[in-house]
């Protein structure tokens, strides 16, 4: 009689630390998506946006550094200028681009 309780109790611990664990799992799946996947995909629909919305004119900052105005825009690259003097025109994939300034918003400052 006491073996047959001492299982019982047994199986109720086990089950018992399934669901601990199992809740354990959501809490730090929960915890990743709000801290880590949510702010990424965030960050990467405000990048589309702002490539989306790149205009002829717009002055840019490249993953290298580099600032330059946009000259011509294709389907997935770019033709920047670099420089005072306007010699210098790379093309680059807009993937490159890492932040864009709209001349408009550059005058009020």
């Amino acid at each position: 009689m006491l073996a047959i309780l001492a299982d019982a109790a047994t199986a109720g611990a086990s089950a018992a630390g399934w669901g601990g664990m199992i809740l354990w799992l959501v809490i730090l799946f929960a915890f990743m998506y709000f801290f880590m996947i949510r702010p990424q995909k965030k960050e990467q629909q405000k990048k589309t946006s702002m490539l989306s919305e790149l205009a002829v004119g717009d002055t840019v900052l490249t993953t290298s550094g580099f600032y330059g105005t946009v000259i011509d825009i294709d389907d997935d690259t770019v033709i920047v200028e670099f420089g005072s003097n306007k010699n210098c025109r790379i093309p680059m994939q807009k993937a490159a681009i890492s932040d864009v300034e709209k001349p408009e918003t550059a005058a009020e400052k």
